[in-house]
C-alpha cells in the first residue's frame, strides 16, 4: 500500500497510560452509549448528540458528533494513529487492528479500538508544522497536511527529519497558522457576542484601554455619534460611530458621521466588516476621519488585551504564550 494510500488518525486523550498499556485508542462521550446501536449517517448521530446533550452549544454538535461518526465508521483496520502523548511529550505512532468496541465495564472512554503500536519517538524528530497538526484542539481528526512525515518515521532506519544543521522551514508557516487562527477566533467572537449597542460599550472599553477617557451615548440615541472620547480634559473632541453590520460600510454612512462633527472634532468610524472602495476613498481625502476595519480592530485587541475590563477578557479568552519564528536571513 503506497502512503497516498493509506489514512493517518491523529488523536487525543486524558489518560496516556490507558491507550499505551492496554494497545488501543478511544473516545469518551460516555453518556451516548454503545455508538453502533445509532443509524450509520451523521444526521443520526448529531439527533443522538443533542437528544444525550440538549444544552450543547449549536456550534459544538456538527463538530462532535462528527468526530463520533468518524472514529465509528470511517476508521478503517490498517489505517494509521498519531498520538502525541504528554506525561513523556512522546509521538506515538500505531496501526488500528480492530473494528470499532464498546466496553459497557469501562468507567472512562468506553468507545474503543485495538491498536498496535509501532514507534515512540520523541517530538523533535518531527518538523514544527507537523508538532502543530497533531496539536489539533479536536479530540479525533485525520491528519492531512503533515500525513507523509509520519509515515517515513515507519522506517526502520528513521532519525528524524530534523536535524541540527538544518533550518525547520515550517515554522514560518506554523507560526502564520497560529496568529491567523488567533485573529480569526476575536473576529468571531466579536461579531458573534456584540452587536448594536454592545459593540459600541466595547469600543468604549478598548478606547480607555488606550488611553483615553469616554463617554457611550445613551442606547437608541440617533444623533450619529456612539461615543465621545477625549485624550484629556482639553479638546479636541472625538466622535466614534461604531457599526456592527456584516457587509462592507458605504460612503453615505460615513457622511453621516462627518454630519455629526462640530469644527474642531476628529471623527473615528469602526466596524467589524470593511469599507467600499469608495468609502475608503473617501476616509482617504477627510483625514479628520479615521476608519477602522474588523482586522484592524483585532490588532488593537490584541495590542492592549491586558488592560480589557473583565467582562471582554472572559468573552475573549487568550493566553500570552511564546511561539518559535524563523530566524532572518
Amino acid at each position: 500500500m503506497t502512503a497516498a494510500n493509506i489514512t493517518v488518525w491523529g488523536i487525543h486523550t486524558m489518560d496516556d497510560s490507558l491507550f499505551l498499556n492496554q494497545g488501543l485508542i478511544a473516545i469518551g462521550w460516555e453518556e451516548m452509549g454503545n455508538l453502533s446501536a445509532i443509524n450509520a449517517t451523521r444526521d443520526a448521530y448529531k439527533e443522538k448528540y443533542l437528544a444525550v446533550y440538549p444544552n450543547a452549544k449549536k456550534g459544538s454538535i456538527p463538530t462532535s458528533a462528527g468526530m463520533l461518526y468518524r472514529f465509528v465508521h470511517e476508521v478503517q483496520e490498517g489505517d494509521y494513529v498519531i498520538f502525541p502523548s504528554k506525561t513523556d511529550r512522546k509521538i506515538n505512532i500505531g496501526v488500528v487492528e480492530s473494528a470499532y468496541f464498546y466496553d459497557a465495564a469501562a468507567a472512562r472512554y468506553p468507545n474503543r479500538r485495538k491498536v498496535k503500536w509501532l514507534k515512540h519517538l520523541p517530538r523533535t524528530a518531527f518538523s514544527q508544522g507537523a508538532l502543530y497538526e497533531v496539536g489539533s484542539v479536536m479530540t479525533f481528526f485525520q491528519v492531512k497536511t503533515y500525513a507523509d512525515e509520519y509515515l517515513k518515521a515507519r522506517d526502520k532506519d528513521f532519525k528524524g527529519n530534523i536535524v541540527a544543521s538544518d533550518t525547520d522551514e515550517t515554522v514560518a508557516q506554523t507560526a502564520d497558522e497560529i496568529i491567523e487562527t488567533t485573529r480569526d477566533f476575536i473576529l468571531k467572537e466579536l461579531s458573534k457576542n456584540l452587536k448594536g449597542y454592545d459593540l459600541e460599550l466595547f469600543v468604549a472599553n478598548l478606547l480607555q484601554a488606550m488611553g483615553y477617557r469616554t463617554i457611550p451615548s445613551p442606547r437608541g440615541g440617533d444623533s450619529g455619534i456612539d461615543i465621545t472620547a477625549y485624550k484629556d480634559e482639553l479638546p479636541p473632541r472625538i466622535v466614534v460611530q461604531v457599526k456592527s453590520q456584516d457587509g462592507d460600510i458605504k460612503e453615505t454612512t460615513i457622511q453621516s458621521l462627518k454630519g455629526a462633527m462640530r469644527e474642531g472634532d476628529y471623527g473615528l468610524f469602526v466596524t467589524l466588516s470593511n469599507y467600499t472602495k469608495n468609502a475608503q476613498k473617501y476616509l482617504d481625502s477627510t483625514p479628520i476621519i479615521r476608519g477602522i476595519n474588523g482586522m484592524e480592530l483585532v490588532e488593537l485587541v490584541l495590542k492592549y488585551y491586558d488592560q480589557l475590563s473583565l467582562k471582554y477578557r472572559k468573552m475573549i479568552p487568550l493566553k500570552m504564550v511564546y511561539i518559535p519564528v524563523p530566524l532572518e536571513e
